[in-house]
């Protein structure tokens, strides 16, 4: 049995995880048998670290992963941060400002920097229920109080889009701003990406991006598609990142990921180019 890429990257919420949080068994088999010829599996999420690791120990992951859209190159096995690049939280207030400026006041939360870093959520800041630890501050001014490798924007009018689109036309190259699901609009260091960071990973790996295939579901992974070789939209994905995806394959909770990896390992050749 033979395989075509050597890296298989992909995102985890609307991606490699169900609706319900959780990996099919059919999409751990698939990647266990890419493995098993040779393909590394990779997580590049939007997570933080400590968001993050918890799948990663269910799915009794030990390599790398790309967090906090590529600020973090976590070693799972190791349990440490081998880069880890943080917000400059005074170009964030400014950019902030310009912000508000705009639109109104917003609702925010932020990530702080670390293995242990919390998630802090300030009034009025909608979070999705679930597993994922966070920390109410009444004081907005607390959130500053300590690094942090991003600030989440809500707004109570505009939706995701029409915030995120207002928000890069506001900040201009002070920060950049990145749609990552529903109800998450961000702000990160100038220049980072997944894609920044899935590269660095990858060189550690001695892997290239010509040897990768790159699974997502928002417009956050468009710069992953860019970099990797090969990019597979789910179908419940954004339509900004169908557009520039060289593939669609199923929804996240119909193992899209696994169809695509089976039929690689069935035909073991690259896909047809479009």
């Amino acid at each position: 049995m033979t395989f075509p890429y050597k890296l298989v990257a992909t995102d985890l919420d609307g991606t490699l995880l169900r609706a319900d949080g959780t990996v099919s068994e059919r999409t751990r088999e698939a990647l266990t048998a890419a493995a098993s010829v040779g393909a590394a599996h990779i997580v590049v999420t939007g997570r933080s670290v400590p968001w993050t690791r918890y799948v990663l120990d269910d799915l009794g992951y030990d390599g790398l992963a790309v967090c906090g859209q590529g600020a973090q190159v976590y070693h799972a096995g190791e349990h440490r941060l081998l880069t880890s690049l943080t917000l400059d939280r005074q170009l964030a207030g400014l950019a902030l400002s310009k912000v508000e400026a705009e639109v109104g006041p917003l609702a925010l939360a932020a990530s702080r920097d670390g293995l242990e870093g919390e998630v802090l959520v300030g009034p009025g800041y909608q979070v999705h229920e679930g597993p994922l630890p966070y920390v109410f501050v009444d004081d907005p001014a607390e959130m500053w109080a300590a690094p942090l490798n991003k600030v989440y924007l809500q707004h109570p009018e505009l939706d995701d889009d029409a915030l995120a689109t207002a928000a890069r036309a506001a900040v201009g190259n002070l920060v950049d701003v990145v749609m990552a699901g529903p109800g998450i609009v961000e702000i990160l260091p100038l220049g980072l990406s997944k894609a920044t960071g899935l590269s660095l990973a990858a060189r550690r790996l001695g892997v290239k991006a010509a040897d990768t295939i790159a699974f997502g579901d928002m417009p956050n992974d468009i710069p992953m598609f860019g970099w990797a070789q090969h990019g597979v939209a789910m179908a419940n994905a954004h339509d900004a990142l169908k557009a520039v995806a060289h593939e669609i394959t199923a929804s996240n909770d119909h193992d899209g990921i696994a169809v695509v990896l089976e039929e690689l390992l069935r035909s073991g050749s690259l896909p047809a180019p479009h």
